[in-house]
């Protein structure tokens, strides 16, 4: 009753200013009375819809999964307004005679009634509908393993330590159950999601997202085939390697594409605890969940950021779930700002270990973020990145920067007089954060949605598919060989984001080519330290460049904002000379060896 209620206040105010807007004197004047009540009952259903959405979230329960439908509903009810719509595109038609923030608003508008055009209002309330179901399967699922129920962060620690290759499968094939109850809806999630962005003229579901980067869908997809070309020889030289180094590991012959249970990541998109000289889960022995993620505040509080929130900490479900406890959550790390102002929580489930320490740097950029834009010159339908892989980049480079070696020894996790293999961390830093990740991300991940969503790709095809694009682009087959996951598996619905955000990995992608570009900015230029080992901590200049990014939130394009920053425009030349001491040093190493696996 309750939303319903501040729905119908808001389309009782959003008549009245609107019918008002249209007795404006010039368009600047009608878009800025259109812009204001739009702006008013944007902000409100953004809190309402996310309060929902966090306790479905947090608390999986038939009647939390009811509320987040409604709520679900009372957005697309205004966003996807059909005289919102209308008022949008004739505005848009005298865009010379507005702002450039007047511009982005109205455009934001009409991508955000995309997802809901009560245009076609069955089709909307379908969409809420099948969106919600497949959120309540997805984060009720109960993970299995030997007869008991287990949690995510189980599977991956098997994943990462153990060296049995029979319980190793059982626990990759465990991951892989979530898929078959996730199939059929998503398979309806497909044609649905696709009518939406059809109805506001989008070719499809895909073509819709990236309409946020201010580009078409086949544009992305060359970008990210640029990106696979431009590494392919730096990836054909570590995937030789590992193979090389896991068969020996486990005591098998080498193979030419890699089995995926090898891998101590589920979707095979990052190879960790593969070099010996690098031990990083070691440091944090000893140290609890909620020293990691106050540590990670403390980096950005010493670059002059100020403290989150105290909310951040009452509200935000920041750790695992405890054993025999009956609540079931979302295993997938997020940071929300959920009133598009000062309520920033996040749901994580800090462990302390290596993983869980970049992690939590990363989620806590994304709520730095939000602090940066959230200002009277920031509009709420602008308060987010300044494209979606900005605020994936921002987290990602705090990430990297919290695994630098000096930064290590800063927090005496490292001993001051410790020497470290440079080699080795820059391997271990390529395995797990940079390059196995692009080609799962630019080549499975982008590959397969486009074949889904652009190309309608039946589902009987899906899981064939699937595996093609991973054996094509990482190297690496399933547990039983080429072949061996039949359709009655839906492995890509295994990760989060394809049912819940789709079309969006390869905004991560973009995102690991930003992080390399700023991250080399900030050595080279600022910090006067060598990329591969630098402090940001305490550097207060470093901490105002990340402001100036920060801060537009989305009221500047995106390409402008990169070029100010650093001088260049997106590109992998930063994340190539990185890499370039161990480039050398693999193709030393592989001397004699097959590579890669075509």
């Amino acid at each position: 009753m309750q939303i319903r209620g501040r729905l119908l206040l808001l389309f009782l105010l959003g008549y009245l200013v609107f019918s008002a807007s249209g007795q404006a004197q010039s368009p600047g004047e009608r878009a800025d009375r259109f812009l204001e009540m739009v702006n008013l009952g944007y902000q409100a259903l953004y809190r309402a819809n996310s309060e929902a959405q966090w306790l479905a979230a947090t608390d999986v329960s038939p009647e939390h999964d009811r509320k987040a439908e409604a709520a679900g509903k009372a957005v697309a009810s205004f966003n996807g307004n059909p005289a919102f719509i209308q008022e949008a595109k004739d505005l848009l038609k005298a865009k010379d005679s507005l702002t450039e923030i007047q511009v982005l608003q109205l455009q934001k508008v009409l991508l955000n009634a995309a997802e809901g055009p009560m245009t076609s209002p069955k089709l909307v309330a379908d969409r809420v509908a099948a969106e919600t179901a497949q959120a309540s399967a997805m984060n009720g699922f109960r993970f299995q393993l030997g007869g008991s129920n287990v949690i995510a962060n189980d599977i991956d620690r098997i994943l990462r330590e153990s060296r049995d290759l029979g319980a190793r499968k059982a626990a990759w094939e465990s991951s892989k159950e979530i898929g078959r109850p996730l199939k059929p809806g998503l398979v309806r999630l497909r044609d649905l999601r696709n009518g939406c962005a059809r109805e506001l003229g989008h070719e499809d579901y895909l073509a819709l997202q990236v309409a946020r980067y201010g580009m078409g869908a086949e544009e992305m997809v060359r970008l990210n085939e640029e990106f696979l070309r431009e590494l392919t020889p730096l990836y054909r030289q570590l995937h030789t390697w590992t193979k090389h180094q896991l068969a020996k590991r486990y005591g098998q012959p080498v193979p030419k594409k890699i089995p995926a249970h090898w891998i101590n990541n589920r979707w095979g998109q990052e190879w960790g605890q593969l070099v010996d000289s690098v031990d990083l889960d070691g440091l944090f022995v000893g140290k609890q969940a909620d020293w990691v993620t106050k540590a990670a505040e403390d980096f950005y509080v010493g670059m002059g950021f100020p403290r989150l929130p105290q909310t951040f900490w009452s509200r935000s479900d920041l750790f695992p779930t405890k054993p025999g406890e009956d609540r079931r959550k979302n295993a997938h790390a997020s940071c929300w700002h959920l009133d598009l102002e000062n309520d920033i929580r996040s749901l994580m489930s800090v462990e302390p270990n290596a993983w869980w320490w970049t992690t939590a740097h990363h989620e806590l950029g994304h709520g730095y973020y939000f602090m940066a834009y959230t200002r009277p010159e920031v509009p709420p339908l602008l308060r987010d990145g300044a494209n979606p892989a900005f605020h994936e980049g921002i987290g990602e480079l705090i990430g990297m920067a919290s695994v630098q070696t000096p930064y290590l020894k800063h927090l005496a996790l490292m001993p001051a007089d410790q020497k470290v293999d440079e080699i080795g961390s820059q391997l271990d830093f390529a395995l797990v954060h940079a390059v196995p990740f692009l080609f799962w991300s630019s080549g499975t991940m982008l590959h397969w949605e486009a074949d889904v969503y652009r190309g309608g790709l039946p589902p009987e095809q899906w899981n064939r598919r699937w595996w093609e694009h991973v054996e094509k682009f990482q190297g690496i087959e399933a547990p039983g060989g080429s072949g061996s996951r039949g359709e009655e598996w839906c492995d890509a619905a295994t990760k989060t984001h394809i049912n819940d955000n789709p079309c969006y990995y390869y905004s991560y992608a973009v995102a690991f080519v930003l992080k390399f570009q700023l991250h080399d900015h900030i050595a080279r230029k600022i910090l006067h330290q060598p990329p591969q080992a630098c402090d940001y901590a305490g550097n207060k200049e470093v901490g105002a460049f990340l402001q100036k990014i920060l801060a537009p939130g989305a009221t500047r394009d995106w390409r402008a904002i990169l070029r100010e920053a650093t001088g260049e425009d997106l590109s992998t030349r930063a994340l190539k000379e990185y890499f370039k001491p161990l480039m050398s040093w693999l193709e030393k190493e592989n001397a004699g060896r097959e590579i890669g696996w075509d």
